[in-house]
């Protein structure tokens, strides 16, 4: 993963464009209002699956037919968007597909996984027990368990970070939504391969800290709990190798409460007319809390999804 050059990441993103057209990144004139300084947001709620992951899974799916010719299924966990962006992907290269969700995970995304081609199994209370029950259905079942977190999924992501930084070459910071990483350290790789010097901040929500707290402590924490409606945020343990990439490449972590992400989601409503989840507005929601520090500069926020169940939406939005 370490020194992925421009190169690796433009043939990376051609693969994304064979199936996907880049998204927008627009500078909001009410964003700017609002928080004193130019807010770039970058569009990943407008991919063929409503978030950003699908990039990773078309050039990990590329990967493992290239590497793993004889597989013919893969199974992984999720809260809903890493899950939508396998089924997709793998439906075009005719591998099965088994998703493993934790009970109560959203409705409208267990819906999308299964239209995308998905069979979906529900399995523990939170990510981190379907992750362990999607382990053990590898090996009974023969199929190619897909982590959260891996350099080929990684490669695809860091799509969306070039588009932003060709488009924005100026931003002085980047937010960026922190589950299980690959998401951060795309930017990161981005930012070094083109060789900028654009501070990334990782956004954690307060419920689910644990990779603030390692990036605080210099090593690895985990919390006993992740229990927030930002579901993409729900990780109680970082993985270490993505946590290696954010420790040394990251500017510093920003946690966010559910109000704060909540008021986020209100002000993409209002001065965007943009449909976030909870994930995809924790960006904005850090930089909403950093705004004195950014005053007057260039900033990019990723609005990393807006796959968010219409109840849940309708209560935050009232």
């Amino acid at each position: 993963m370490h020194g992925l050059t421009r190169e690796d990441l433009q043939n990376a993103a051609r693969q994304v464009y064979r199936v996907m057209s880049p998204t927008a990144q627009y500078a909001w004139p009410l964003l700017a209002q609002r928080l004193g300084c130019t807010v770039w947001v970058k569009h990943e709620n407008h991919t063929p699956t409503g978030a950003f992951k699908v990039r990773g899974g078309i050039t990990f799916m590329h990967w493992l037919k290239r590497t793993h010719p004889q597989v013919q299924g893969i199974v992984s966990a999720t809260r809903g968007n890493h899950g939508q962006s396998l089924a997709l992907a793998a439906r075009a290269q005719g591998v099965r597909a088994l998703i493993v969700v934790p009970h109560g995970n959203s409705v409208e995304k267990n819906s999308a996984m299964r239209a995308f081609g998905a069979e979906v199994v529900e399995h523990g209370q939170d990510f981190d027990q379907a992750r362990d029950e999607a382990a053990r259905l590898a090996q009974v079942h023969g199929l190619y368990l897909v982590p959260p977190y891996h350099a080929e999924l990684v490669k695809g992501v860091a799509s969306y970070a070039l588009e932003l930084f060709a488009a924005a070459p100026g931003l002085h910071t980047v937010y960026v939504p922190l589950g299980c990483g690959s998401g951060i350290c795309a930017v990161i790789a981005a930012r070094d391969a083109l060789g900028l010097d654009t501070q990334v901040v990782g956004v954690v929500s307060t419920e689910a800290d644990a990779a603030k707290q390692s990036f605080d402590a210099g090593a690895l924490r985990e919390t006993p709990s992740a229990n927030t409606f930002a579901d993409g945020l729900a990780v109680r343990k970082p993985i270490p190798e993505a946590f290696a990439i954010y420790a040394a490449g990251a500017a510093r972590i920003v946690a966010v409460n559910e109000a704060q992400i909540a008021d986020a989601m209100r002000a993409y409503y209002t001065d965007t007319h943009n449909l976030t989840e909870g994930a995809g507005a924790a960006a904005l929601a850090a930089l909403m809390q950093e705004r004195d520090a950014m005053a007057g500069k260039q900033v990019g926020v990723i609005l990393s999804g807006g796959n968010i169940d219409r109840s849940v939406y309708a209560q935050l939005i009232a």
